[in-house]
């Protein structure tokens, strides 16, 4: 597989400075914007009690019947389109695990999130949240969603996202203790845990299906994906290789199918990962099974680059790259790799 180090991506993703500062100032001049859902299907059920429910305090009960025809694994999708467009194709912006598309909003901080810097630099950009996430809505559990929802403990992600020190959060916010040179945001981290929500593992089909409605619906396009969104993205372009143009795996979590790896053979994919993944448990593991992907995609044809960002000078990121205090660094860099590809304009 192709590491490039790319070293000029990095000199103009270190060179934001005054004229990035002053460009995020500017009006944003928009073409259009608005919201919809896609994807879902009807599902029956049957064999539940009705009940009578009080729906405000005081008020009159009203007979509620469970039993019929319910709409789910419905996703939203909410977009901007910049009057001066930059980029050849729109950019799909996907979530990781127990997150929204808030994620790529405003920072947990307050500054200019990964949605807002794509749109300034031209680019159509489709934020999502995932089925059973967010504005998409749950479906009933068990009937439709096996299993039940997990919920995340405000120590969760300090550790597991790396961001902290093992056993480094407390309640209080002074005494925490981050990982040395972090990026993470820490006067924004309590904030950025009220962004978590409930989960399931158990509706990967579900959002690989609302995501291929979506690139029906949307592409030819660009994907970038986050954590949990790693398998959706590259399954995703396996079953729909003519319609995406590059993806750009952040983080991954997931792969796609070995087996059909050469599907992607004409995509061209570019990998970011992080600060810290050799001092933790998990994360070599977890990158190793996306390289050894791309790895399959390089010897099926296609192209595959490789960023490590401490090995490009950006250090001190957790695995919310879209979210430290460097964000529009590590944004820079993907939109520099954009532009070598040919996708803008």
């Amino acid at each position: 597989m192709r590491r490039h180090i790319l070293a000029a991506a990095f000199g103009l993703a270190c060179g934001l400075g005054a004229a990035q500062a002053q460009q995020a100032q500017e009006p944003i001049t928009l073409r259009g914007m608005g919201s919809f859902h896609v994807g879902g299907k009807l599902v029956e059920i049957s064999g539940r009690p009705v009940k009578d429910v009080v729906f405000t305090p005081g008020g009159t009960p009203a007979r509620v019947d469970p039993n019929g025809t319910y709409q789910t694994g419905q996703m939203y999708v909410q977009y901007f389109l910049p009057q001066n467009e930059k980029g050849s194709v729109p950019l799909l912006l996907w979530h990781g695990g127990g997150m929204t598309g808030v994620n790529y909003e405003t920072t947990p901080d307050g500054r200019q999130g990964w949605l807002e810097f794509f749109l300034r630099k031209g680019w159509s950009v489709y934020n999502s949240d995932a089925v059973e996430r967010g504005r998409s809505s749950w479906a009933m559990y068990p009937d439709v969603i096996p299993g039940e929802p997990l919920f995340l403990t405000t120590a969760n992600p300090f550790e597991r996202f790396r961001i902290g020190a093992g056993g480094g959060y407390d309640a209080d916010p002074a005494k925490r203790k981050y990982l040395a040179g972090s990026q993470f945001p820490a006067e924004g981290y309590d904030n950025f845990v009220k962004q978590i929500v409930p989960r399931w593992t158990s509706t990967d089909q579900m959002i690989i299906d609302a995501y291929i409605a979506e690139v029906d619906k949307v592409c030819p396009c660009v994907i970038s994906f986050h954590s949990q969104s790693g398998q959706f993205g590259f399954k995703v372009a396996q079953a729909r290789p003519d319609k995406v143009k590059a993806l750009i795996a952040v983080e991954p979590a997931g792969i796609g199918d070995p087996a059909k790896a050469a599907a992607l053979k004409d995509i061209p994919v570019l990998m970011v990962f992080g600060d810290y993944i050799e001092q933790d448990a998990r994360w070599p593991t977890i990158r190793k099974t996306a390289t050894d992907f791309g790895d399959k995609i390089t010897a099926a044809g296609g192209s595959v680059d490789v960023v490590n960002l401490p090995a490009v000078g950006i250090t001190g990121n957790s695995h919310m790259l879209m979210m430290d205090k460097n964000n529009l660094a590590v944004a820079q860099l993907i939109q520099d790799w954009l532009a070598k590809k040919g996708l803008t304009k």
